[in-house]
C-alpha cells in the first residue's frame, strides 16, 4: 500500500512583521510577553516563527527587561 501523500507544512507568519516592529526594545514588555512563557522563560524560535537575528535581540531584551524588572524571571520547576 501507498503512503498518503502529506501536505508541505505551512511557514510560520513572522510576528514582528505582522506588528510592524522594526526594532526590538527592552522597554516594550507587552511585546515581549508575546515571546515568553507562562512559566517565563523564553520561547523557542522554532514556536514563535522568528528569524536567528531577531531571537537573539528578542533574547537580550528580555533578559535586560528582567535585569529592570520588567519582566518576571523563569520560575523553578515543580
Amino acid at each position: 500500500m501507498a503512503k498518503p501523500s502529506l501536505r508541505p507544512p505551512k511557514k510560520k507568519q513572522n510576528p514582528l512583521k505582522a506588528a510592524g516592529v522594526e526594532t526590538v526594545d527592552y522597554k516594550d514588555a507587552a511585546l515581549l510577553r508575546k515571546f515568553i512563557s507562562d512559566r517565563g522563560k523564553i520561547r523557542a524560535r522554532r514556536v514563535t516563527g522568528v528569524t536567528v537575528q531577531e531571537q537573539r535581540k528578542i533574547a537580550k531584551a528580555v533578559k535586560n527587561a528582567r535585569e529592570i524588572a520588567l519582566l518576571p524571571y523563569a520560575t523553578a520547576g515543580r
